[in-house]
């Protein structure tokens, strides 16, 4: 039996600890090679914010109605059928889950090689089946698997660790943004350049920003874990919808903030050619020098390590879901003495490690976003369904700005995956052919079932 341990005050640390990554020290980088001016950069980041919190909005009337643990691949199940809550826990296990832990572990790595210039993708240690192993994919690795281990404590365990260096990657951007508030008032002349260079009726534009999207999409998910650890929560029918409509709100102005800071106090081509991509430690050397740059790695390390430990935490939580309906290995429903899920930790993690071997950081990226998408478009949907199906169902809590909210949400990400999907085929489309797969997949599992004998 799972005992309810975490309050409103864990919810918040596990959204905000699971959101705030590596994406926002790095991703602008790309983003603004890909856009071309500030304006457009900071209009990603706005959009960004917008889709997300009408997703977090939208996701909280689920939340409220079937608080259990396994969160989407609950609302999935119970609106459209056990097959598609198969498809999302599969997609979640092969690519959500384990390829933003594979991928925020990388991003651990690459940040450590500010003091360590041995940990680089171009150092090489062994090949193992003519696959190059590098030092930054070791390091990614070991972080995988030391939070695993952490995390056969139970929930409580794993969500003081999370609060605490939650706390402390807030307050490292708070003070990074205090550091450049500080730089922008010290000027005699204020000057912020958000010029868009762009022909708003090109339509290749619009293809340019919705590819440009992924980076902040990634930057800004991970806030529907805390859906996953539902039967954990203490008033989840409260704390489900409050935290995540506080969560993603509070990161979404940090990251715009950060954003703006960036633009001011970086020119635009540094941005754009940050050495490795890692634009939080060039934006702190600008201000206090080569000391500001190495603080800066040392507080992102500690947020990639926070946020890890936050999505390891709660991914577990749905292979243990699935496990109890029989729709995952058995053993990911076992509990050990301390009421945690281990064997699916486990599995997580080997998991994670093979992708963590299997591509770059913009890769896991690719992969990643579109599946994210596509089942949030789903979810999203299953407010309609269950509406209609289960009318006279107790919701603590209803959407606000129902249906346009939603609808708007479903129309604004369908979009962003057909411009995806139409435009980046090469690492988007095999995000989806993924999520087909599982369709064979669950075939067999069920076959299976019936050849088990009734106990």
């Amino acid at each position: 039996m799972q005992v309810k341990k975490l309050n409103l005050t864990d919810c918040l640390m596990l959204i905000v600890g699971s959101m705030i990554g590596s994406g926002i020290f790095i991703v602008p980088s790309a983003m603004s090679m890909q856009l071309g001016s500030p304006g457009l950069l900071l209009l990603a980041w706005l959009v960004t914010a917008f889709i997300t919190i009408i997703a977090a909005v939208s996701y909280g009337e689920l939340a409220a109605m079937m608080p259990k643990a396994g969160g989407q691949y609950v609302y999935l199940k119970e609106a459209f059928g056990p097959l598609w809550g198969f498809l999302y826990g599969w997609t979640l296990f092969m690519v959500i889950q384990t390829g933003t832990i594979a991928a925020v572990a990388v991003a651990f790595a690459k940040f450590t090689g500010v003091f360590w210039q041995q940990i680089h993708p171009d150092t090489i240690v062994f090949s193992i089946f003519g696959i190059a192993i590098n030092t930054q994919q070791l390091l990614a690795i070991g972080i995988i698997w030391l939070l695993t281990f952490t995390n056969f404590r139970d929930v409580k365990t794993g969500a003081m660790v999370q609060n605490a260096f939650t706390f402390s990657k807030v307050g490292a951007i708070v003070l990074m943004l205090g550091a450049g508030l500080f730089f922008v008032f010290s000027q005699r002349e204020l000057s912020l350049n958000l010029t868009v260079e762009a022909d708003w009726q090109d339509p290749k534009l619009w293809s340019v920003f919705s590819i440009a999207l992924v980076g902040s999409i990634f930057s800004s998910d991970a806030w529907n874990n805390i859906t996953f650890t539902g039967g954990e929560i203490e008033r989840p029918e409260r704390n489900i919808p409050l935290s995540l409509v506080l969560g993603t709100s509070f990161v979404s102005l940090l990251y715009i903030l950060m954003v703006l800071m960036y633009i001011y106090v970086l020119p635009f081509d540094a941005i754009q050619n940050a050495p490795q991509e890692r634009v939080g430690t060039a934006f702190m050397q600008q201000l206090m020098g080569t000391g500001g740059m190495y603080a800066m790695a040392a507080l992102i390390m500690v947020s990639t390590f926070g946020c890890v430990n936050g999505l390891t935490l709660s991914g577990a939580r749905v292979y243990f879901a699935m496990a109890k309906d029989g729709l995952f290995f058995k053993k990911a429903a076992v509990l050990n003495a301390h009421g945690s899920p281990q064997i699916a930790l486990i599995m997580q993690a080997v998991w994670g490690t093979l992708l963590t071997l299997s591509g770059s950081y913009g890769n896991l990226l690719d992969y990643v976003v579109i599946a994210v998408l596509f089942f949030y478009i789903l979810t999203i949907t299953a407010i309609f369904v269950l509406r209609v199906k289960r009318p006279d169902a107790i919701r603590p809590y209803k959407v606000w700005g129902y249906p346009w909210l939603p609808l708007m949400y479903i129309l604004l990400a369908s979009v962003i995956c057909y411009q995806l999907l139409w435009f980046k085929p090469e690492f988007t489309r095999p995000g989806l052919l993924i999520v087909a797969a599982g369709i064979p997949v669950y075939g067999m599992v069920k076959l299976l079932q019936k050849k088990q004998p009734q106990s």
